[in-house]
């Protein structure tokens, strides 16, 4: 990535938040890296170096600034022009894919070498998989040190450190001294504990954020006793390698944050959780830019006007989402969420919430419903046997949900499912896939939308030979024409039909 000196120092002086996330600021005379809205004085030109990304920053021999805290800063690479396949990367580095692996197994991942995958990562963020993956680990655990009252042992490991002294090695020589010295006069508490009082972490975004929209999203498909919405927080039983926990989430504008607390017995998890939190909450996105993308049509500027930070909720399990798809073919959103609450509460585990009201079950698993008499909760024939088919798909292949690849790889695996068809594998791509140009082209309450905004209801093929315009982000241009939709009547019709077997 090629970033041009002299606009960087401009941004540096102003302290424009647009490019924080986008650039870092290496400081020769501190020797410190910093972000663009560092509130230290603005260096002199001479003094500063500019960086695509944290890790080539430290790879440059800088260290993290305490002050403006690079951990921070919104993670933007997906969305800023990198590489589809420096996204996948990155996703499966903040999974913890190099913590334990080397960049030959991740390069065999995404179907490429690993030379090939190492020069991608020079050319994109000026580092190699290894660096990132460090760096990855090191700002993590900083701001575990700086938020919560974890243990070393617990920070080194949720940070994805094999050992404590590893931990304390990569400390001391980035900072010149151990991270017990980084926790601003905090103590450890003994014995504290993610499981039982939880941690609250704050996860950066860039530009705005429509937390409303988001939250009314959510809140029209949350399921009783697995999800509660409310106006300003967000809640969930989550499960990970057999264990259970629950998240909260809640918005603070005034950081351009949210602040994620998350209680959960494997400490080891946190890395796997964030990502998905900040995928659930799509909190990679760079609304800016494609919002001035999408607004080049006449028909989707005043929705953009009007929603300059919507964003695309993603999901926080796969095979949640595609469950919860099958079960909205041919129905209404309410009828499908009913179904939902149904299958719940026939197939799901208790999850022992703790002090979260209202959360009492974790999402059933690809082998509870693949054993359950799906026909007794009043499912069709043939929606029944759909979904017990993915439930067994899923439980024979841990891969079936894996975000490598590019949307019509994707969308093709999906579509070999008995029963799913092109509105489910679209839709299952853009909010679980996290695929930024998905677009469900058939889907009710698109086509509403675009009539209303239109005066004419366009057929599928039609409104998708519009989309070609809004590529590569039709997945946004898709959550603006939802939002747009009145309440009561965006997604009120059933959802086109799939050819179920």
């Amino acid at each position: 990535m090629t970033l041009d000196p002299d606009a960087c120092y401009r941004a540096l002086q102003a302290r424009d938040a647009r490019f924080d996330g986008r650039l870092f600021v290496g400081v020769r005379t501190t020797g410190v890296y910093c972000r663009p809205i560092c509130p230290a004085p603005c260096p002199k030109r001479q003094n500063v170096a500019f960086y695509p990304s944290a890790a080539a920053a430290q790879a440059a021999g800088f260290r993290p600034c305490l002050r403006c805290r690079p951990e921070c800063s919104p993670q933007l690479a997906g969305a800023r022009g990198s590489a589809a396949t420096v996204s996948r990367a990155l996703s499966l580095i903040a999974s913890g894919a190099l913590d334990g692996g080397d960049v030959e197994g991740l390069a065999l991942r995404l179907g490429i070498g690993a030379r090939q995958l190492r020069r991608l990562f020079e050319t994109h963020l000026g580092a190699s998989p290894l660096a990132v993956a460090q760096t990855r680990r090191v700002l993590l655990a900083k701001q575990l040190l700086h938020e919560t009252d974890l243990r070393m042992t617990d920070v080194a490991f949720a940070a994805g450190f094999g050992s404590l002294r590893r931990f304390n090695d990569a400390f001391r020589r980035l900072y010149g001294r151990p991270p017990s010295a980084l926790r601003r006069e905090r103590e450890a508490r003994a014995g504290g504990s993610l499981e039982r009082s939880g941690i609250t972490l704050t996860l950066g975004y860039a530009g705005r954020y429509d937390w409303d929209a988001v939250a009314a999203f959510l809140a029209a498909r949350a399921v009783p006793g697995i999800e509660v919405v409310e106006p300003r927080r967000y809640r969930r039983t989550i499960a990970l390698g057999g264990r259970a926990g629950t998240l909260e989430v809640a918005p603070r504008e005034a950081r351009r944050a949210l602040a994620a607390t998350i209680r959960f017995p494997d400490v080891r998890a946190l890395p796997e959780i964030i990502r998905r939190v900040r995928a659930l909450f799509d909190l990679g996105s760079d609304v800016a830019a494609i919002g001035a993308h999408l607004a080049v049509d006449p028909l989707l500027a005043p929705l953009v006007a009007a929603r300059p930070g919507l964003r695309v909720p993603g999901a926080w399990d796969a095979f949640e989402c595609a469950v919860r798809a099958v079960l909205g073919q041919q129905v209404a959103l309410g009828a499908a969420r009913a179904l939902a609450a149904r299958l719940a509460a026939a197939c799901g585990e208790p999850c022992g919430a703790g002090p979260d009201g209202g959360l009492r079950l974790l999402f059933p698993t690809p082998e509870r419903i693949a054993g359950a008499d799906l026909r007794a909760l009043g499912l069709p024939r043939a929606r029944a046997e759909a979904l017990a088919a993915l439930a067994r798909a899923a439980a024979e292949d841990p891969e079936l949900f894996d975000e490598t690849g590019d949307l019509e790889a994707k969308v093709a695996r999906l579509m070999r499912l008995p029963g799913v068809g092109a509105w489910t594998a679209q839709y299952v791509a853009m909010r679980a896939l996290r695929e930024p140009d998905a677009f469900p082209a058939g889907d009710a309450g698109l086509l509403r939308a675009f009539a209303r905004a239109r005066g004419a209801r366009p057929s599928p093929a039609a409104l998708l030979a519009r989309a070609e315009r809004w590529r590569p982000w039709r997945a946004y241009a898709a959550q603006h024409l939802w939002s747009a939709g009145a309440a009561r009547d965006l997604h009120a019709t059933p959802a086109p039909a799939e050819a179920v077997a």
